[in-house]
């Protein structure tokens, strides 16, 4: 069997693990709300936030727009520069920074890490090959412009929505007992869990559908940047299963420990978290689902006082967002590296 085509298919496979990684990782913040406001139990709320994971495939197989995948897998490095170690190395930098990230129980973001590896690989290349002065020359500008405003940008908007939400919620329920208004927002948080889950699956798992489609590309298995049907279907597939994995220590960290959700918050937080993710997919750009529902859930937790979100926590947070770029791209440049070392091919 043709060489190249083995290695190829090993490579969809390890994005597929990233993928069921992401689920695994990222999924977690879909449920940690309704799981933290007593909605649903965790088991429940992880078949809840699959099913809604995989049923985003449906609007990308009819109308085959992937923007989102076109930006990560073309749009942030040089397609032309990218080789099948490039995306086999910046596959090991973001799912090793997953895991560590995962096993402190940190909410970094899987969407960054990937690209993080994705592009320090295709600067060791570069590196390796021009010289370490035209390392930037890997880069795509205009895809990291859009990213990096929205690294900052989708947490500020997710946390003014939950904030704006909880002040409308009040105002409405405004002559309703707490009682009341937490046993409508129980049976409404269903709903807000599903969108969210939704436009989770929408957004992150396009990431991996780009990262398969370049390393197709640079294999010689397709001649232009296009989404196949399978590819669709195997990304949200694999995120759905990482969804029903679990990964409950960042469940604990997003549910409980940031601030104290009622129904009528956790609806709040979710619906917020669902349209600052959905708004940047429309516009094809790659979002930290993990930054928005964070700012979110503070931004709900804010409405009552300052204090009742828990700002230490929330600094060790936004500490692991910062790093996950810089930190994964070391990690995949270094793995570009040792593969290099190893085998001898770019």
């Amino acid at each position: 069997m043709d060489s190249t085509f083995l290695l190829v298919s090993f490579i969809v496979l390890v994005a597929l693990v990233f993928d069921f990684i992401n689920g695994f990782h990222d999924a977690a913040n879909s449920v940690a709300t309704i799981v933290a406001t007593h909605v649903l139990t965790p088991f429940q709320a992880v078949l809840w936030a699959a099913f809604w994971n995989f049923i985003a495939a449906i609007p990308l197989l009819f109308f085959h727009e992937a923007g989102v995948a076109k930006t990560v897998g073309a749009g942030m490095v040089d397609l032309k520069l990218v080789t099948e170690m490039v995306v086999l190395a910046g596959l090991i930098g973001a799912i090793f920074w997953n895991l560590l990230t995962w096993y402190y129980g940190l909410p970094s973001s899987s969407s960054h890490a990937l690209i993080g590896g994705y592009a320090g690989a295709a600067m060791a290349k570069v590196a390796l090959t021009r010289g370490v002065l035209s390392t930037l020359e890997a880069i795509v500008p205009a895809g990291w412009v859009s990213t990096v405003i929205f690294i900052f940008l989708a947490p500020m908007i997710g946390l003014a929505l939950g904030y704006l939400l909880m002040v409308l919620v009040f105002w409405l329920f405004r002559h309703s007992s707490p009682r009341r208004m937490d046993r409508w927002f129980r049976r409404l948080q269903l709903v807000s869990s599903g969108l969210f889950s939704y436009s989770h699956g929408a957004n992150d798992a396009q990431k991996t559908m780009g990262i398969i489609t370049s390393v197709l590309v640079a294999g010689g298995f397709l001649k232009t940047f296009e989404v196949q049907w399978w590819v669709v279907l195997a990304a949200h597939a694999a995120i759905a299963l990482g969804t029903l994995s679990g990964g409950w220590r960042i469940v604990h960290t997003m549910g409980a420990r940031l601030t104290r959700l009622k129904p009528r918050g956790g609806f709040c937080a979710e619906t917020a978290g669902a349209i600052a993710i959905l708004f940047p997919t429309y516009l094809k750009v790659p979002v930290s689902t993990t930054h928005v529902i964070t700012g979110a859930i503070a931004g709900v937790g804010s409405i009552q006082r300052l204090k009742a979100v828990r700002w230490g926590l929330a600094t060790n947070i936004l500490w692991a967002w910062v790093l996950t770029i810089p930190m994964s791209a070391l990690v995949g440049a270094f793995s570009f590296l040792l593969i290099y070392w190893l085998t001898g091919r770019i």
